[in-house]
């Protein structure tokens, strides 16, 4: 059964009729900048102790989370979509709508909002839960199972809810366009 959410589009522009898949095979954009950086990942792990006065750069930390999120997914939580080969979307236009001028509010390319629909798994989470990794992987691998898990957030905040939806994807209406974006 097909279901239809909303999506910012961010990556790169997407056309009406567009197909967009996402599974073992097909990977996001965030999956090669992480990838990138596995060696890197690895060194830490078995060197801890080097990096330990050591400022991380922002993309070494996401690396850092996204793989041990990967890690238990793929043990504890096969069934849902991985951040590494999934879509980010919203339930509603309105939410889609303010990521749509949060993004563009921070100076992040915003293409449109677009309605897509998908018959892949879906995954709902708190964005509160997502973390900052460091250089302990046991501590990533613990934050990553209250991740998966869909806990309530520790901040004790409103829930963001985060999307995840993965199979094939086809955008069956752009909504609206941001026409001050260059393409």
């Amino acid at each position: 059964m097909k279901k239809t959410y909303y999506h910012v589009v961010t990556d790169k522009p997407v056309t009406l009729g567009q197909e967009i898949v996402f599974d073992e095979k097909h990977h996001s954009g965030v999956y090669n900048r992480v990838c990138e950086l596995k060696d890197k990942v690895d060194e830490i792990y078995t060197n801890p102790e080097k990096y330990k006065n050591v400022t991380l750069d922002h993309h070494l930390k996401v690396a850092l989370r996204e793989l041990a999120l990967e890690e238990v997914r793929q043990k504890k939580y096969p069934n849902y979509p991985s951040r590494l080969s999934s879509l980010y979307v919203s339930n509603s236009y309105e939410e889609a709508k303010m990521w749509y001028d949060l993004f563009i509010k921070l100076g992040r390319p915003t293409y449109s909002i677009v309605k897509v629909e998908t018959d892949g798994k879906e995954y709902v989470g708190d964005a509160y839960n997502c973390f900052e990794g460091t250089i302990d992987k046991n501590k990533n691998l613990q934050l990553a199972e209250y991740y998966w898990e869909s806990k309530t957030n520790r901040e004790g905040k409103e829930p963001i809810t985060e999307i995840l939806i993965d199979g094939k994807i086809k955008v069956v209406e752009i909504i609206k366009e941001n026409e001050d974006v260059k393409l």
